[in-house]
């Protein structure tokens, strides 16, 4: 059963178009890979209703899953917006980290500070395969933080990032998943019950969806 904090976020991602559906004309990844499903967190910060849902809900989590931190980070670029929010509101210092180091001065992927034996709590907007997250992680380990949580508005819920995370000794956290927001997403409307089964389809065997449906290249 999906909790308050789960339908409260999906809701306000669908009121602002934060994730969209198209079964019928599906998207392509930079991956390459197609789906019937798109997110862009970063229209939340255009929203401070819908985003301060975020906020609040990812200051709940800290709690209530007792996550000891010291500094909040935030992956470049989408992360940062909420890293830096949730820093505000718990009056906690707050990092960035790059993609890529810098190719001038201290040509470090970490700041706004030092991180060197704090535990740091890693904020990402979207994970996906988690690829760009744990490189976040091992940027930041590799400047002596500690690091065993990452916190993330929604994630796609795909095998490989969950083996990922495992593998790497950091525990995921999402404020809400796919299965909550595409049951609020049919009771609103936005797509049939027919169309309802070609989404899960896809988050079920989203590499072979494609050709499934007819939608290979």
């Amino acid at each position: 059963m999906a909790s308050e904090i789960q339908i409260k976020v999906a809701k306000a991602l669908l009121k602002i178009g934060a994730v969209g559906f198209s079964p019928h004309k599906p998207i392509t990844f930079k991956s390459g890979l197609i789906s019937p499903v798109y997110v862009d967190n970063r229209r939340l910060i255009f929203w401070p209703e819908q985003w301060h849902i975020i906020i609040q809900g990812f200051q709940q989590l800290v709690f209530e899953a007792g996550i000891q931190l010291e500094v909040i980070a935030g992956i470049e670029t989408a992360g940062i917006p909420h890293s830096a929010a949730l820093a505000f509101e718990m009056q906690m210092p707050s990092v960035f980290v790059r993609k890529q180091a810098k190719e001038h001065g201290t040509k470090s992927r970490i700041e706004g500070g030092g991180v060197e034996d704090k535990r740091v709590l890693l904020i990402e907007d979207l994970v996906t395969t988690g690829g760009s997250s744990l490189s976040g992680v091992e940027a930041l380990r590799a400047d002596e933080a500690i690091v065993t949580d990452c916190l993330a508005i929604v994630s796609y819920g795909f095998p490989q990032a969950a083996t990922a995370f495992a593998a790497a000794g950091v525990t995921l956290h999402t404020l809400t998943n796919f299965s909550v927001i595409c049951e609020q997403a049919l009771e609103a409307g936005y797509f049939s019950a027919d169309e309802m089964i070609i989404i899960q389809d896809w988050f079920s065997d989203a590499p072979n969806w494609a050709a499934k449906y007819g939608f290979a290249k």
